[in-house]
């Protein structure tokens, strides 16, 4: 690893000129060996191919074969309509996903166009693509990272490195701070600079060691471009339903054919009866309606704040019982904040600071003056850290702007890691005070006195412990602990070395990233919906545990681990481990992979949020991917499968609850959907079984399932949230569409459904003996209300339809209004009910057939009942 060489050994290796570069001649050919600094594109899917993807599906070709088989026989109307439905459903689920897989044009974005190098021992600005293994890099601040870079030389040098490792504070960089061992994570290499991040502080000069996609960046534009596409768990059950009922279709067919040679019936007619009941297997409305209702909740998303990139994603959210968050700009603010302070002998909240205290005053303001950033209320520039310092300032009203004009900055000795120091000399009236800011440790040792109550005193030890007590207690907090000390001179004329000696101590400050507004209380609220919230960081592991405690992630310390040790755990002691685990610190992108995969094996829905260039492979890798919006990198939005607009945590909350109604809302349209089919299977199979007519015909069939019966369900899939659903614990992945009641609930109405069907063929036979198309349009009619008034109990399994409120989903009452009327005009206007083959029904008839379609109703309410009465004793 090129962190454990030194730069002498560096220059040798890569055989390169410290003062004087590459020649262009060498440059040229280390760029046709190694290719340009740039990453690689991933081929874009055509349009022909994400239109391939959405009709990729069992259920759509046992569709396409029914419409194929229908057009045969004659039956074009009945085909036209299911090519009209697959076709709605392929176009709704390519416009939702056509922006889709763009992670790695993000990823090239951040290659950025100019860098500075030696060559042919000069210095030459050139564009980052021309950059290539052993050029000596020159960085500025402001200035990005151009490549993978062995740093030779620092002078203060800073650089912010949280889109790619997740430190919330740009880390130190130096020159010969050789490391050995492999567990060394990125955020620790300190003598490296990597491609795409920032130089906020300082200069340096390194060599370039990694271009283009050998980099770290590269390393994860691999890992997207390698990642196998997951399936979420209503895409698997749908294909599982899509096999089962293929199969279906085959044994009802071969089950046809028996009967008809064993009852010597004529094959041909027996052909058609097995169309009929293949088409009656398959719920035609049923991709339309899960691609129609998810698309809804699409749209009820937005107003939530939440985009979601992928039909799909959004029911995954109903599933899930893990986040994994980051840590930097999603549960926290992503800015550093003064939160605490030390100054005239107490310890306390910033909100205690009170700056008509003299040397509460003077703590804000050396902080202020001692310090190179700018800050206003439209632009921020500089180290995070001395940001915080100014924006203290001005939630007192005090700005930097005009205490430079006040006190304006004579001399200075700039920052340096090894003193870890800042000072200046500032004009006050007649005399100039000399600013120190620094580590505590340090500056401590060049104090004699301290200001308190407003007079300075000597600097005794039992003083000292105190401020070093202070400090302690800060840093138990995981906050970063800065201190400031002043001395009054005479005039500018001093000598640079005795500036920082004899200096009076004013106060300590003590500043982190704090936590999102809200962020508490959601994730209490997860916890008690059974949902686990795990941080993943690339912090230090006392600061993310110390945010994590305060969030109520983690209790103690031995829930929180550090990347390298859970990556050294064999996959067995990482399995039982990880369900005790809270907090991960000090993660590089393979280990947050590691960790989400980890997680998935255990059977949990893992959802993971994050906005960092790093998170990008974990977001792919979990069941859902969250980025935030605002903060956000394009990388992580891209790789993601939602996005929240607000950049809140708290909003990760609200797309749960409406992934759990909407998968409930799904899976009642389903067991609708499907006992309505085995109601029509049952009616068909014993009718033949007992010698009968055909009671419908297959245009009947189709009827019902594609209008009848759709209609209906698209209105159970946009009803009403349901008020409870967060007092639920998540469902099981493993859990299928039919678990508990649901599987008795789908074969309990279908034979019930079934039955009164054939109750309607049997009496219209027998008042109508002469007349089988009256006997069939009587259990038409009662197939297709029954299924209409059927609705009503289906929306709640516990509830019933008065406690549900009957007129609460006004799209589903509509929908039973319109689909009687329709099945009315079918039967009554001459030319339609000469299509269907049907006959007009009696004043009498239509009074038997609606006694016999509300028992369905009837009966899943008052099972409801009663066992709401057994439950309760």
């Amino acid at each position: 690893m090129w962190f454990e060489k030194s730069s002498n050994e560096i220059i040798k290796e890569f055989n390169t000129d410290r003062i004087n570069g590459l020649s262009s001649r060498e440059a040229l050919i280390r760029k046709d060996k190694y290719g340009p600094n740039k990453l690689a594109g991933k081929k874009k899917k055509s349009v022909l191919r994400l239109l391939f993807e959405q009709i990729n599906d069992v259920l759509i070709y046992i569709l396409l074969a029914a419409a194929v088989i229908s057009a045969l026989l004659g039956e074009v109307s009945d085909a036209v309509i299911i090519v009209i439905v697959v076709i709605l459903n392929a176009v709704i689920g390519l416009i939702q996903e056509s922006r889709a897989e763009r992670a790695l044009e993000s990823l090239k974005k951040l290659s950025f166009p100019k860098a500075l190098v030696k060559r042919d021992g000069s210095i030459q600005e050139i564009a980052s693509e021309e950059v290539v293994i052993g050029d000596i890099v020159i960085l500025e601040a402001g200035k990005y990272v151009p490549c993978d870079l062995r740093l030779i030389e620092t002078a203060n040098l800073k650089i912010e490195e949280s889109a790619l490792t997740g430190e919330s504070v740009p880390s130190e960089k130096y020159a010969e701070n050789v490391l050995e061992g492999e567990n060394i994570s990125l955020g620790d290499q300190q003598n490296m600079a990597f491609m795409s991040t920032m130089v906020t502080y300082g200069r340096g000069v390194g060599v370039a060691v990694a271009t283009g996609m050998n980099t770290e960046i590269g390393k994860i534009a691999k890992m997207l471009d390698e990642d196998e596409k997951n399936l979420t768990p209503l895409q698997v059950k749908l294909a599982q339903l899509g096999k089962a009922l293929g199969f279906a279709v085959l044994i009802i067919c071969v089950l046809m054919f028996g009967v008809a040679v064993i009852q010597k019936r004529d094959l041909f007619e027996m052909f058609l009866t097995a169309i009929s009941l293949a088409v009656a297997a398959v719920p035609e409305g049923l991709p339309a309606m899960v691609t129609i209702v998810l698309a809804v909740g699409v749209q009820r998303m937005i107003k939530k704040n939440a985009i979601v990139r992928k039909l799909p994603a959004i029911e995954t959210l109903g599933s899930v019982n893990i986040i994994c968050s980051d840590k930097t700009g999603t549960l926290t603010q992503n800015k550093m904040t003064v939160t605490k302070f030390y100054a005239d002998g107490i310890l306390n909240d910033i909100s205690g600071l009170d700056v008509k205290n003299k040397v509460h005053s003077a703590l804000v303001k050396d902080m202020m003056l001692c310090n190179d950033a700018t800050y206003s209320a439209d632009s921020k520039t500089g180290d995070p850290t001395e940001i915080a310092l100014l924006e203290l300032g001005a939630k007192f009203d005090l700005y930097k702007e005009d205490e430079n004009k006040l006190h304006p900055r004579a001399n200075e000795i700039p920052f340096d890691s090894d003193r870890k120091l800042m000072t200046t000399l500032n004009k006050f009236g007649d005399k100039y005070d000399i600013i120190t800011k620094g580590a505590v440790d340090n500056l401590i040792k060049l104090c004699n006195s301290i200001y308190v109550n407003d007079n300075i005193v000597p600097l005794t030890e039992e003083l000292k412990s105190k401020i070093m007590d202070a400090s302690d207690s800060m840093s138990k907090d995981a906050l970063r602990v800065l201190a400031a000390a002043f001395k009054r001179v005479d005039s500018t004329e001093i000598e640079i070395d005795s500036m920082e000696r004899g200096l009076t101590f004013v106060g300590l400050v003590g500043m982190i990233d704090p936590p999102r507004e809200n962020v508490e209380n959601s994730i209490e609220e997860c916890r008690k919906s059974g949902i686990r919230t795990v941080m993943i960081t690339g912090d230090h592991k006392n600061t993310a545990f110390a945010i994590a405690k305060e969030l109520g992630i983690a209790k103690d310390s031995s829930q929180v681990i550090l990347g390298y040790e859970f990556d050294k755990l064999s996959e067995e002691d990482a399995e039982d481990k990880i369900d005790h685990l809270r907090v991960f610190a000090r993660v590089s992108p393979e280990h947050k992979v590691k960790i989400v995969k980890t997680l998935k094996k255990k059977g949990n829905i893992v959802s993971m949020t994050g906005d960092g260039v790093n998170d990008a492979p974990s977001l792919k890798t979990a069941d859902i991917g969250v980025a935030m919006g605002i903060t956000g990198t394009d990388v992580a939005k891209d790789a993601s499968d939602m996005i929240l607009t607000d950049d809140n945590f708290s909003t990760i909350v609200e797309a749960v609850k409406e992934g759990r109604n909407i998968y409930n809302n799904i899976r009642k349209s389903i067991v609708f959907l499907l006992s309505c089919n085995i109601g029509e299977i049952i009616a068909l199979f014993i009718g033949i079984v007992l010698g009968w007519p055909s009671i419908l015909r297959p245009i009947h069939l189709l009827w019902v399932n594609l209008i009848t019966d759709s209609l209906p369900a698209l209105a159970l899939g946009v009803d009403p949230d349901d008020p409870d659903i967060m007092k639920e614990k998540p469902r099981n992945a493993k859990e299928g569409l039919f678990s508990g009641k649901n599987g008795a609930l789908l074969i309990g109405n279908g034979i019930l459904i079934g039955i009164i069907t054939l109750s309607a063929f049997y009496v219209g036979t027998r008042i109508y003996p002469n007349s089988l198309m009256h006997a069939q349009t009587m259990s038409f009619v009662v197939l297709s209300v029954s299924q209409l008034f059927y609705t009503l109990s289906i929306r709640h399994s516990e509830k019933s339809m008065f406690q549900v409120g009957i007129f609460t989903n006004k799209y589903l009452i509509g929908a039973i209004v319109l689909g009687i009327i329709l099945q009315n005009i079918v039967i009554t206007v001459p030319f339609l009910a000469s299509v269907f083959k049907v006959f007009r029904l009696t004043l009498n008839d239509w009074l038997f057939v609606l006694l016999l379609s509300i028992i369905p109703l009837i009966v899943n309410e008052t099972v409801k009942i009663l066992w709401n009465r057994i439950v309760k004793s």
